[in-house]
């Protein structure tokens, strides 16, 4: 009995962090999506969905528009996107080879597994009013919330071992959440589907994140591929 407590608590002591990590990074996450996951397919709705869409659309003004529409372009194609080749570049060209696989399987991963979702689910978009920037595939899970969140789990699981980890926390704290908002505003997706987006993002990037450095234990090791 005493043998089998010492060697759990070494168990603990060795990989502690990166089962915590697992199980707050990956097991609650994905839990979480197959919680919402598990209602949409059985076309349920949720309670919440339209009472918080018709409130975003009731302090809809003529400069939140553009503050919104702003998140929006920022959450896809005007900056994630971008943002996502520009650090697999990067990391890749100052040598740091298994940063720049992590953030490459990541972030490419995260977009493959939205538009398989999409298709598995085939949810339509919201159509309580017209919006300024209609969308014409399927809703769930968000895009914008999945790409921005995998974007930023990328850059803050990277940034924790350095310096910059709380700024780089408090960017992604606001980042994240305005272009979730963003899309609701815009009423071209459920609250439903960015929380599941948030929820898939996590679950897959720190999934990723435990492989790639799961003998280093952490990125910018000495020797890591460099």
């Amino acid at each position: 009995m005493r043998e089998e407590a010492r060697t759990s608590a070494s168990l603990l002591r060795r990989h502690g962090r990166r089962l915590l990590l697992l199980f707050a990074g990956v097991l609650l996450p994905l839990w979480g999506f197959v919680e919402l996951a598990d209602e949409v397919r059985e076309a349920e709705g949720f309670p919440f969905d339209e009472p918080i869409l018709l409130a975003a659309n009731h302090i809809a003004r003529g400069g939140f528009d553009q503050l919104f529409l702003l998140f929006s372009a920022l959450g896809y194609e005007y900056g994630v996107v971008p943002v996502d080749i520009v650090l697999v570049l990067v990391l890749a060209l100052h040598r740091h080879y298994r940063e720049s696989v992590f953030a490459a399987f990541a972030t490419g991963g995260s977009a493959l597994l939205n538009l398989a979702a999409k298709q598995a689910f085939a949810r339509d978009r919201p159509s309580l009013w017209q919006s300024i920037a209609p969308e014409h595939n399927y809703s769930f899970p968000s895009g914008h919330a999945m790409g921005s969140m995998t974007l930023a789990a990328v850059v803050v699981l990277l940034a924790w071992p350095t310096r910059w980890r709380w700024p780089v926390l408090a960017a992604m704290a606001v980042f994240v959440p305005m272009v979730g908002l963003s899309r609701v505003y815009l009423g071209v997706h459920y609250p439903s589907d960015i929380l599941a987006g948030w929820a898939a993002a996590l679950a897959w990037t720190v999934g990723v994140y435990v492989l790639v450095f799961w003998r280093e234990g952490r990125p910018w090791r000495a020797g890591s591929w460099s």
